[in-house]
C-alpha cells in the first residue's frame, strides 16, 4: 500500500476557476452545484520540497499534494505526509493565485498537518480568501453521498463524486508514519469516488458543503481522516504548533475472542518499563475496566481508536483513576501521565561525519533499554565515509555519547563539537569518540571533517596528433578492401589539425617502424599508446591507407591537452554537486568554440539541492545569480559570499547542449560551516 501524494484524486470535473461558484453543467444536480460551490474555491494545490534521510545523507525531492482553506488569515489543513518533512511550500488557488506558505504545525499521529498562506504578496483589495468549513463525520451514514476534492497528479482542482462505504475502516499496522501507527487513532471513512495521486489532504466534503474527512490514502477503497479528529487536531496545531497528549506507557488490544460475553474492558497486552502504568503497578493481561468512572469495552478492531483517543486526550500530569481486573479482582490503581513524547525525532545530516542522527526520545530509549534520552542516535551511514572507515566502524543504533572527551547529550551539542572541532581546520580533524552498542561502552577513531580537493597533479607532456581513431577490425578491414591489415582508422580531424596531413578515412598501419597492431576493441589504445612514446615536437613517419593506396607522411607530434584529471575541481557539498574546468577535448566533443568558458558539471548527487533544481552532469555553468563564470575558481567565489547570505533562491544559468536555460535551487542552507564551504 502506497500513500499520499502517490496515489489520491478524483478524476476531472470541469469546475470554473471562479471564487465565487462552479460552472452550472447541462443536467447538473443543483445539490451537487451547492456542495461544490462551498467548498471548491477554498480547494488548493501544495507543492513541496522535502527531504529525507538516507545512506548518511539529507536527500530531496519535490512532491504534491492537496489542502483546504480553514480560515480567513490563510490556515491550510493538509496530510502530514504531504508536508511534514517540507523546507519550502508553494500553494495554487484555484484562481491561479500562487503563494508561499510556512508550516504551523504536524502531527504524524493523525497524519494532519496545518501551513498557513502567506498574504502579504496579495494586492491591496484583493477580495478575501474563500474558507471551507467543517462538518460532523460522526453523522455520516452509510450509502451518503460524499464528493472528493483535491488535485490529481498536481494537474489541477478537481471533484469525484461517490458514496460512503464504511464509516469504521480499519487497517491496523498498516500505516505507519515516522514511527507512529496512524490506525491507532484513525478509524478511515471509506468511500467509492475516484481518487488518485495528489488527492492527499484533499477534503471529503458532504452535500451540506461540509468537509468531513481529509482523503489519505488508496487501498481499493478510498480512505478520508474523519473530520472530528481532525478538526481538532488541526485546532490544536493553530493555537500551539503541536499536539499535546497523555502518555501512560500501556499498549492494548481487543478483548480475546475467546473472552465470554459478559467480559467487558480492554486487554493491556504490554507496559513499557519506567512507564506511568509501571509505576502505578499495571501488568500486562489486566483489563481496564474503567477510566475515572467511564465504563470501557473494546471487543473489536474498530473500538480501539476510539478508547486510544479518549486515554491520550487526558492532561498530562493530571492523577488518572483507572478501574483493572486482574483475574477475578477489581482494583483501582492511580497514575500520572507524562506528556507524550515523539516517536521518532527529526533527523539532522552531519556531512563531515558521513551520517545522520537524531536525538533519543522516551520510547527509543526504553526499546534500547537505557535508563535516560541523552546521547546521539546514529540513524543512517554514508558507506565510504568517515563514520564507516572508523575502526571499529559506527552502526545503525549506536547511541554517541562523547566526543574528544565531552558528553554529547543532543544533536545540538553534537553539532556544536563538530564546529569546535573543525575551527581553523583545513583537513580532517582525527576525533576519540565514545559510543554504546548495546550494553557495551566502546571507543573508536573518526577523521570528522571534509577533505578538500586535491590540487591535480602536473603530469609529463606527451606526444599528441589532434585527430579521432577507430580500431580496424577485420570485417571493416574487408569491407575496405584491406583484408587481412591491423591499424587504426582517422574519424575525427580536430578543427585545430594539420587538414594537408592526416584525413578522415586514412588508415594508418605504421609508425616510423612500429606496427599498429590494432584489430579488436580492447585494442583502442594501442595507437595512441605509440604515439605517446614521443616527445612534443618530435617528429614520425607514419604509413598510412589513403583510398586503398599506400602512403607515408610526416607528422610532427604535438603536446597533448591536459586531460580531465589533471582539471581543477570544485566540489560543493552543501548543493551536492561538482564541477571542473573545461578541457580542449571538451570543445572538440561538443563543438564549442575557442572562447567557450564556463565550469563544466561533473557529478551530480542524487537528492541534493543541485539535483531538485534540475542542474544535471555536463550542464555548463555560465553564471550563478547573473554573476559570469569562466572557470571553477570563479564559480567558487562567486558562490562563497551567497553561502553566508543564504539566500531563499539561487539562479544557475547554464548550457545543455544548443540549449541555455535558467535553473532556480532552493536551498535550507541549515548549518553551514567553515568545512562545508
Amino acid at each position: 500500500m502506497s500513500i499520499g501524494w502517490n496515489f489520491l484524486v478524483p478524476a476531472f470535473l470541469a469546475l470554473a476557476s471562479s471564487t465565487e461558484q462552479a460552472a452550472v453543467l447541462p443536467h447538473s444536480d443543483p445539490v451537487l452545484e451547492r456542495a461544490i460551490s462551498r467548498v471548491y474555491p477554498s480547494l488548493v494545490q501544495i507543492h513541496v520540497l522535502s527531504a529525507y534521510s538516507e545512506g548518511g545523507r539529507e536527500r530531496k525531492f519535490q512532491a504534491s499534494g492537496s489542502g483546504a482553506i480553514i480560515s480567513a488569515d490563510g490556515y491550510v489543513i493538509t496530510n502530514h505526509h504531504v508536508v511534514g518533512k517540507a523546507t519550502s511550500i508553494r500553494v495554487i488557488l484555484p484562481t491561479f493565485e500562487e503563494l508561499e506558505a510556512k508550516l504551523v504545525g504536524t502531527d504524524p499521529l493523525a497524519d494532519i498537518a496545518v501551513i498557513q498562506l502567506d498574504l502579504s504578496p496579495r494586492p491591496a483589495g484583493a477580495p478575501p480568501l474563500p474558507v471551507a468549513h467543517f462538518g460532523e463525520s460522526s453523522s455520516l451514514k452509510v450509502g451518503d453521498t460524499v464528493l472528493a476534492m483535491g488535485c490529481p497528479l498536481a494537474l489541477s482542482q478537481s471533484v469525484t463524486r461517490g458514496i460512503v462505504a464504511n464509516t469504521n475502516l480499519r487497517i491496523p499496522r498498516a500505516l505507519e508514519l515516522d514511527g507512529e501507527n496512524v490506525g491507532s487513532v484513525v478509524k478511515w471513512i471509506g468511500h467509492d469516488a475516484q481518487i488518485f495521486p495528489g488527492n492527499s489532504g484533499g477534503p471529503l466534503v458532504n452535500l451540506d458543503g461540509e468537509i468531513v474527512g481529509i482523503n489519505e490514502l488508496g487501498i481499493g477503497l478510498a480512505g478520508a481522516i474523519p473530520s472530528d479528529l481532525a478538526r481538532a487536531v488541526a485546532g490544536q496545531l493553530i493555537a500551539k504548533g503541536r499536539v499535546d497528549r497523555a502518555w501512560t506507557g500501556m499498549v492494548f488490544q481487543p478483548l480475546l475472542k475467546d473472552s465470554p460475553p459478559s467480559m467487558t474492558g480492554v486487554l493491556v497486552s504490554a507496559v513499557l518499563p519506567g512507564a506511568p502504568a509501571a509505576a502505578a503497578g499495571v501488568k500486562p493481561g489486566d483489563r481496564v475496566l474503567a477510566v475515572e468512572g467511564r465504563p470501557v469495552d473494546v471487543r473489536f478492531d474498530t473500538q480501539l481508536p476510539a478508547f486510544t483517543n479518549e486515554l491520550l486526550q487526558r492532561t498530562p500530569g493530571a492523577p488518572l483513576v483507572l478501574t483493572l481486573a486482574r483475574g477475578s479482582q477489581e482494583m483501582k490503581v492511580t497514575l500520572t501521565p507524562l506528556l507524550r513524547d515523539e516517536a521518532r525525532a527529526k533527523e539532522v545530516e552531519l556531512k563531515e561525519w558521513g551520517l545522520t542522527v537524531r536525538r533519543l526520545t522516551r520510547v527509543e530509549s526504553i526499546d534500547l533499554q537505557r535508563p535516560n534520552t541523552k546521547g546521539v542516535l546514529v540513524s543512517t551511514l554514508l558507506p565510504g565515509g568517515p563514520s564507516d572507515k572508523a575502526v571499529p566502524a559506527l552502526r545503525r543504533e549506536d547511541v554517541l555519547t562523547e566526543v574528544a572527551g565531552k558528553p554529547v547529550d543532543s544533536p545540538e551539542t553534537l553539532l556544536k563539537a563538530t564546529a569546535d572541532l573543525l575551527k581553523g581546520a583545513r583537513a580532517p580533524v582525527p576525533t576519540v569518540v565514545g559510543f554504546e552498542r548495546g550494553a557495551e561502552k566502546l571507543l573508536t577513531l573518526v577523521e570528522v571533517g571534509i577533505r578538500p580537493p586535491q590540487e591535480p597533479p602536473a603530469e609529463a607532456r606527451r606526444g599528441w596528433l589532434p585527430i579521432a581513431t577507430q580500431v580496424l577490425s577485420p570485417k571493416l578491414a574487408t569491407a575496405l578492401g584491406y583484408k587481412g591489415r591491423k591499424g587504426v582508422r582517422v574519424t575525427q580531424v580536430y578543427p585545430d589539425g594539420d587538414s594537408t596531413a592526416l584525413r578522415v578515412g586514412d588508415v594508418i598501419t605504421k609508425v616510423d617502424d612500429a606496427l599498429v597492431e590494432a584489430s579488436e576493441p580492447q585494442d583502442a589504445d594501442v595507437f595512441d599508446a605509440l604515439v605517446r612514446a614521443y616527445k612534443p615536437g618530435s617528429k614520425a613517419a607514419v604509413a598510412v591507407l589513403r583510398d586503398g593506396k599506400p602512403l607515408t607522411l610526416t607528422i610532427t607530434l604535438r603536446e597533448g591537452p591536459r586531460q580531465e584529471n589533471e582539471l581543477r575541481l570544485y566540489e560543493d557539498v552543501v548543493l551536492e554537486f561538482r564541477a571542473r574546468d573545461i578541457s580542449y577535448l571538451d570543445r572538440v566533443k561538443r563543438r564549442w568554440p575557442k572562447d567557450e568558458t564556463g565550469a563544466l558539471v561533473s557529478q551530480v548527487d542524487t537528492g541534493g539541492w543541485a539535483a531538485v533544481g534540475g542542474l544535471r552532469t555536463d550542464d555548463l555553468i555560465v553564471s550563478v545569480d547573473n554573476k559570469p563564470v569562466h572557470t571553477v575558481l570563479e564559480l567558487e567565489a562567486v558562490l562563497r559570499p551567497v553561502k553566508e547570505k543564504k539566500p531563499h533562491h539561487l539562479t544557475f544559468f547554464v548550457k545543455r547542449g544548443v540549449q541555455t536555460l535558467f535553473l532556480e535551487l532552493q536551498p535550507t542552507w541549515g548549518d553551514i560551516r567553515e568545512a562545508s564551504k
